[in-house]
């Protein structure tokens, strides 16, 4: 094909991506994040329309949003009080598909620069058969708008230091890149340091090559990028409130706390679950290898296979910061064990550059191809695999994030080993089809619905439906009679073994044949009596309403704790342990039975079977801390140091932990009493 034809292809492909990425977006659903993010970008709004005085957007210690810049999501917000929009979350979705798709035509732009329109066209092409970045590209304003931030940075950065001349055009664009990512998140700010070393790189190889200096570019250039440096950084706090308080130590500390944050959540992760913060080492990379589509992969390995040959000139710069860009994020917080969640989200920041390296390693094997029979087979090997991630796109555009390739048997294979829906995504179909379910069954009856998050949009227009959150396994402790639940936090051996959904499901939705959400219909509320009778200490009652909840449901792990403590209360110990065992028979990980089987052994005088029991505690959540102290008691009289080991490790989770230290105080009191004064005194200060 002429170049010229290969431009047209260019063009038009970039605009069907754009209508199909904009036709995804029609069944889209509401994230976690984007609801915690766009109430944030409220506030920043307010504190601008009020001059500063509502600060409301620098108190964020639950969500810790104050030391995010996100941007984009006040960009957004701006205009929908502007201009009126009514719905937020639709205007968002095509917001969001805006920043994804002009991601896609950056990264093509780099493409044409390096290799031609060829390589523009297939970076098209496959961003187009990424599920993962395209799901993504219809609701995540954070992490979507930083890759674009993200790989603009890195196209101008290149173009400006190859470029024999100091072009304003590209240091204006550097500028307003730079300072767009670092707005979003204050890791842009790596791009700074990328700009120095790119820089020394480039001229310290030059000057070799050479063997000569060219002091006034090198000089002009030098300059340039400093002034970048600063511009980028100042105009990246236009809209962000923290970061304007002091421009320099705050930047530091949002920084800081985005390196290492400070939360830390339960996911499943090779069928186990485990927090976020100890993660192996391998948890990036898997998910990386796991989710993209085969054929952006082999793209990869062609890359690597053809690059000795083709690295010529200029271009052997460009390709090295290219894939130092890449790599370098993801090995920095490998050896940083930084707190990693949500699959690899906060890293799509790297798929752009991935992507361009892949169509890159295409058009390479296509360019040393002569005959026209191999290129037809090569072409139809790439549609062959290009198949899976297109098939589950269309299928399910709403959960296209979610997507797994063959290497693990797709969603179905992943099921119960890896996070599905992590995003909450599937709440808005479900909620959708108990709004419609409500409407027939129920037409303007007071109706209490609750969900594993926030579902108060979907239901905004129906006040005859009140609405809150649960937390799965304590569903039987509140009182709805409808709950909407995905599959995030619900243990891996019920999604297995298939005991989730539970029976009284009305409605399952399913993406690649396994549900990714259920809507529940609670036919009684026995559950519900029979703990709130426990915990106003009527233990009779509570009884009567657990035996009759049982009879109901046999297959709720916390009916049957909850029955088991009133039980212990109605001096049933014997009946109350084996209603703790079928606590474990439906969930073998679950924390409080086991716990409360240690208490029991403890208090009966076992303390080998209560060291088991506290033993697979810390094994099902590592952070269940009156574990360790339980524990190291049992062990204190004979084995003192492993005692006071663990109570380390526990104040190595939370160092604010009093039990642990007066447990610490204890474990000295007779062998070393000035030391347990010590600890005597610190646990006085805590609370």
């Amino acid at each position: 094909m002429t170049v010229k034809q290969l431009k047209y292809l260019f063009f038009a492909a970039s605009f069907l991506l754009l209508i199909f990425m904009l036709l995804m977006t029609r069944k889209a659903g509401i994230t976690c994040d984007e609801v915690l993010h766009y109430n944030h970008s409220v506030s920043v709004y307010n504190y601008f329309a009020t001059l500063g005085r509502d600060k409301s957007s620098l108190d964020t210690p639950v969500t810790h949003l104050q030391y995010y810049g996100q941007s984009y999501d006040n960009i957004v917000t701006i205009l929908t009080k502007w201009f009126g929009i009514s719905d937020i979350y639709g205007f968002r979705n095509i917001m969001s598909v805006l920043a994804g798709w002009l991601t896609v035509m950056i990264t093509g732009a780099f493409a044409i620069w390096l290799e031609g329109y060829g390589a523009g066209f297939l970076v098209i092409l496959l961003f187009g058969l990424s599920p993962v970045f395209l799901g993504h590209s219809q609701n995540n304003l954070k992490d979507v708008p930083f890759a674009l931030g993200y790989i603009a940075s890195l196209y101008y950065i290149h173009k400006h230091l190859v470029s024999p001349v100091v072009n304003r055009k590209y240091i204006a664009l550097l500028i307003l890149s730079m300072a767009f990512c670092i707005s979003i998140r204050a890791g842009g700010l790596v791009l700074i340091c990328y700009l120095f070393f790119f820089f020394f790189i480039y001229h310290g190889i030059k000057i070799l090559k050479e063997k000569k200096i060219d002091i006034g570019l090198t000089g002009k250039k030098l300059a340039s990028i400093s002034v970048i440096s600063v511009s980028a950084y100042l105009l990246s706090m236009i809209l962000w409130p923290y970061a304007l308080q002091n421009p320099l130590l705050n930047v530091y500390k949002s920084y800081k706390v985005m390196a290492q944050y400070p939360d830390t959540f339960r996911q499943i992760f090779n069928g186990k679950v485990e927090w976020s913060d100890f993660m192996p080492w391998y948890y990036l990379p898997e998910y990386i290898v796991i989710t993209i589509p085969i054929v952006v992969l082999l793209g990869l390995i062609l890359f690597f296979i053809f690059s000795k040959k083709t690295f010529i000139s200029w271009k052997a710069f460009v390709y090295g910061g290219l894939l130092f860009s890449i790599f370098f994020p993801i090995l920095f917080v490998i050896l940083e064990k930084a707190n990693l969640y949500s699959a690899w989200r906060q890293f799509l920041f790297v798929y752009p550059g991935i992507i361009l390296v892949s169509a890159i390693g295409f058009i390479w094997l296509f360019r040393i191809i002569r005959k026209k029979y191999l290129l037809w087979i090569a072409g139809l090997f790439f549609v062959l695999i290009s198949i899976d991630p297109l098939k589950f796109m269309l299928k399910y555009p709403e959960y296209s994030y979610i997507y797994f390739n063959q290497f693990v048997g797709g969603v179905e294979g992943s099921y119960g080993r890896f996070e599905n829906d992590y995003y909450f995504v599937s709440l808005k179909e479900g909620s959708e089809w108990l709004k419609d379910y409500l409407k027939e069954k129920r037409p303007g009856q007071p109706v209490k619905v609750m969900a594993n998050f926030s579902v108060q949009w979907f239901f905004r227009d129906h006040p005859e439906i009140q609405n809150g959150y649960i937390r799965f396994e304590e569903r039987n402790m509140s009182d709805w009679d409808y709950a909407i639940i995905t599959t995030r936090y619900i243990p891996p051996l019920q999604l297995i073994n298939k005991t989730w959904p539970p029976d009284n499901a009305i409605k399952v939705i399913f993406a690649d044949n396994v549900p990714v959400c259920a809507v529940i219909e609670r036919k009684s509320k026995n559950d519900y009596y029979g703990y709130k009778a426990l915990e106003e200490g009527r233990t009779k009652d509570a009884i009567s309403f657990f035996e009759r909840a049982i009879k109901e449901n046999n297959k709720d792990e916390m009916i049957y704790f909850n029955f088991a403590s009133a039980l212990m209360d109605d001096g049933q110990a014997v009946k109350a342990d084996s209603y703790l065992h079928e606590c474990l028979r439906i969930n073998p990980d679950f924390d409080l039975a086991l716990m409360y089987l240690g208490n029991i052994a403890a208090s009966d005088n076992k303390p080998d079977e209560a060291e088991k029991y506290y033993d697979m505690v810390i094994k099902a959540n590592r952070r269940y801390l009156d574990a360790y102290v339980e524990l190291s008691k049992l062990l204190v009289s004979r084995n003192a140091v492993e005692s006071r080991r663990l109570l380390m490790t526990c104040l190595e989770l939370d160092p604010g932990f009093k039990p642990a230290v007066v447990a610490l105080a204890d474990s000295y009191r007779n062998s070393d009493p000035e030391t347990a004064r010590k600890y005597d005194e610190m646990a006085k200060i805590l609370k």
